[in-house]
């Protein structure tokens, strides 16, 4: 294992939670969601063999309650096969480190999401100017700079399969960032969208806070190419998934997720589409 792993200078605890913080959620005999502050990470796998991959890696300090969150579902000392991210966004890679020291395991990204996440290329800046909430405006506090995790990253296999979890594939669903993935499952239309889609509105602070559901687009202080994130969500929404886990947001079901995400294709312009903001295409 490659020792050698380092945050951003700018990485550091955010001072933002809601009311679903440390609540876990069985979704499928398989499939855990855990809350961490305010973004979700998952656990994939059989509690009774005891292999299981997670999906992200939460927020900046939250290394114990993952290993904590994975050793309730999956036994004492467990540890995953592998770690998948969807996306390298600090809220989504924030305890990765500690983590892959801990359980050393492998971690997996899209191959166009890799120079974040080996120290080469910063995000965009967040962008605090966006139409949104005050989250939008609280986005400077958000660490955008690379993390590095050397030989520990691995890309996605090109065929669209998906380390240690056989049932599912990967989807790039770019957009929010670019080598954004989404993981699905075919035979039950289970569906692990990442920040493609998200069911809280993520910008408002209120929603945030209290969690009020509603399927709406990726944050957009951070979502720096609307027409990829619009085709993405097109994407997603032709599978006709029955279950959607997203990163932030309760996990949603049944009618409830074909009449949001169908909304939400069919007025994206106007539902997730800022009117104003640093990167929007005032040509789209």
């Amino acid at each position: 294992m490659d020792q050698n792993m380092k945050y951003g200078s700018d990485y550091k605890p955010v001072p933002a939670t809601s009311i679903k913080s440390g609540q876990s959620i069985e979704v499928l005999p398989d499939l855990f969601c855990h809350t961490i502050q305010i973004v979700n990470i998952c656990l994939a796998g059989n509690p009774e063999t005891k292999e299981f991959v997670l999906i992200d890696a939460g927020m900046p300090g939250s290394a114990d309650e993952i290993v904590s969150v994975s050793e309730k579902y999956f036994g004492a000392n467990s540890r995953p096969k592998a770690i998948i991210l969807t996306h390298g966004h600090f809220d989504h890679v924030g305890a990765i480190i500690e983590l892959v020291k801990h359980w050393e395991v492998p971690v997996y990204a899209h191959e166009l999401e890799l120079p974040f996440l080996t120290g080469q290329t910063s995000y965009p800046k967040p962008d605090p100017t966006v139409e949104g909430g005050m989250v939008a405006k609280m986005s400077p506090l958000f660490p955008y700079e690379p993390i590095d995790l050397g030989s520990n990253v691995l890309k996605l296999p090109m065929d669209e399969t998906v380390p240690h979890l056989p049932d599912f594939r990967w989807i790039h669903t770019p957009g929010h960032s670019p080598g954004h993935v989404s993981l699905f499952r075919e035979k039950d239309r289970t569906l692990l969208a990442g920040d493609a889609f998200v069911t809280v509105k993520q910008d408002s602070l209120y929603k945030v806070l209290t969690q009020k559901q509603e399927v709406n687009g990726p944050p957009r202080y951070f979502t720096t190419d609307w027409k990829a994130a619009k085709e993405s969500v097109q994407e997603l929404a032709s599978l006709k998934p029955a279950v959607a886990v997203t990163g932030h947001g309760l996990p949603v079901i049944g009618e409830e997720l074909s009449e949001g995400l169908g909304k939400l294709v069919r007025e994206f312009d106007n539902i997730a589409i800022p009117d104003y903001g640093k990167y929007i295409d005032k040509k789209q």
